[in-house]
């Protein structure tokens, strides 16, 4: 398959770019839903019922922090729901950052509404706050299931904690996550049914009903609909498996008319392939060479979360596709020169674009990092980009520095920015792509910056869940 890598540059395709307006539209929409649903609130005598005594003012409170949780559920399920042009104007990393914090948000908000409701109702009852919640849960209509709605999401968000989340394999933390999708579609009864400002306001209805349908939209469309469709338009299936490096793998996978498939050198996809048990947990992997009209390559690390059964696929295995995603492409670069940071398996979407961006000889500069010289993959490609193309390789083998460093430890005795300064003596000037572990990626951030890069032409993507 190798041969296949001659004319990475035959086909490009012209993937559309989301309007600079579209960013401030789609981050407006959502402070406007938390403002329309204040509003509706102030004008169901929310603030009224706020200054009337402790009771009711609790009791208010509480709907206020219900109303801007349920909002903010639906916000956050809407930034996963992979709205093409939602994802290429934040990007998958920002995305995610953001999904995260109206999660823990929206979570904690609903333990205020149904603490600040229970002591609202038993206030205005002059009951105990223990039998009030008996009643609550067991003659309101639709209660039970928001109770069982609220132990799904604050499940959702107890296994998401950073601390829980080491501790879970991917497949099970992905799986328990799901269980959020229940939550909101389980909560949904007790706001139709018994929500004050459900029930009593045509205009509250009206803005339920548009934002939870619009959002369930979201998801059937992008989630479930436009991935089911390219799977079946593209059939894509493996065409042949090649080892890389220890532990690296390559997958060749072929399909019917790929060109329409938009997808850049430096995309992402998320891939399910039909091997047997555990085929429905999708992995995103890079592509490591640019599309052409009848091949796409991934690079796969084994990384003990499913990824080793990559290198037992065979020939002819059919295989769901879900994307692209992904900013690290062409589109950040401004023309000039280039330098690419790359650590382990890291290279495998800088490499993609090393063969499709039209730089001169000599303008790109390629900093690959490894711990040992087995762990470097293609390098045979990248002795053809040097001879072809005028890329300048760095190899940086060798053991972890002591401190936080892009660099290994036989050049810890200088700077990092003093080491890249020598390695891209240009680099102030540069667009620089970087792929690798976090903290990998950090260091060699902090070393662009004190170089001389600005913020702004430094591009790197996440992936981490």
């Amino acid at each position: 398959m190798t041969a296949a890598v001659a004319d990475q540059r035959a086909v490009r395709r012209a993937r559309p770019v989301a309007p600079a307006w579209w960013t401030d539209v789609a981050g407006s929409a959502a402070v406007l839903s938390l403002l329309a649903v204040t509003a509706l609130w102030t004008a169901d005598r929310g603030v009224q019922e706020l200054l009337a005594g402790p009771a009711t003012g609790l009791t208010s409170l509480g709907r206020l922090a219900g109303l801007v949780s349920a909002d903010l559920m639906l916000v956050q399920v809407a930034l996963m729901a992979r709205v093409p042009l939602v994802e290429r104007s934040f990007g998958q990393d920002r995305i995610a950052r953001w999904h995260r914090l109206a999660g823990f948000t929206s979570v904690n908000l609903l333990l205020a509404h149904v603490a600040l409701t229970t002591l609202g109702y038993a206030g205005t009852a002059r009951q105990g706050v223990l039998a009030e919640t008996w009643d609550l849960v067991v003659t309101y209509p639709g209660m039970l299931l928001a109770t069982a709605a609220l132990a799904l999401l604050v499940l959702v968000a107890v296994t998401s904690v950073r601390a829980a989340r080491r501790r879970l394999r991917y497949e099970s933390w992905h799986l328990l996550h799901l269980y959020a999708y229940l939550g909101v579609a389980l909560a949904l009864p007790h706001q139709l049914w018994t929500g004050a400002d459900f029930v009593g306001s045509a205009a509250a209805r009206a803005y339920w009903w548009t934002v939870y349908l619009l959002t369930l939209a979201s998801v059937l469309v992008y989630r479930l609909g436009l991935p089911a469709w390219r799977s079946l338009r593209h059939r894509v299936e493996v065409a042949a498996v090649v080892p890389e490096a220890p532990g690296i793998t390559s997958v060749w996978l072929r399909g019917r008319d790929l060109h329409r498939l938009p997808v850049r050198a430096g995309q992402f996809l998320l891939w399910r392939f039909l091997d047997g048990p555990g085929w429905s947990r999708a992995h995103p992997y890079s592509l490591s060479a640019p599309p052409n009209r009848d091949l796409m390559r991934i690079t796969v690390k084994d990384l003990g979360d499913g990824s080793a059964r990559v290198a037992t696929l065979r020939p002819g295995t059919r295989v769901l596709v879900e994307g692209p995603y992904g900013r690290l492409t062409g589109e950040r670069w401004r023309g000039g020169g280039i330098t690419m940071f790359a650590c382990g398996v890291g290279i495998t979407p800088l490499l993609a674009l090393l063969w499709e961006l039209p730089y001169a000889p000599g303008q790109a500069v390629l900093l690959y990092r490894a711990r040992t010289p087995e762990d470097l993959a293609f390098r045979a490609e990248l002795d053809r980009l040097a001879a072809e193309r005028g890329l300048v390789v760095h190899h940086l083998v060798g053991p972890r520095a002591r401190r936080p460093s892009w660099l290994p430890a036989y050049a810890e005795g200088m700077s990092d920015a003093e080491a890249l300064r020598r390695l891209s003596p240009g680099v102030a000037a540069h667009d620089v792509f970087l792929c690798g572990p976090d903290g990998w990626v950090d260091a060699a951030r902090a070393a662009a910056r004190a170089a001389g890069v600005p913020d702004a032409h430094v591009h790197h993507e996440s992936f981490a869940w």
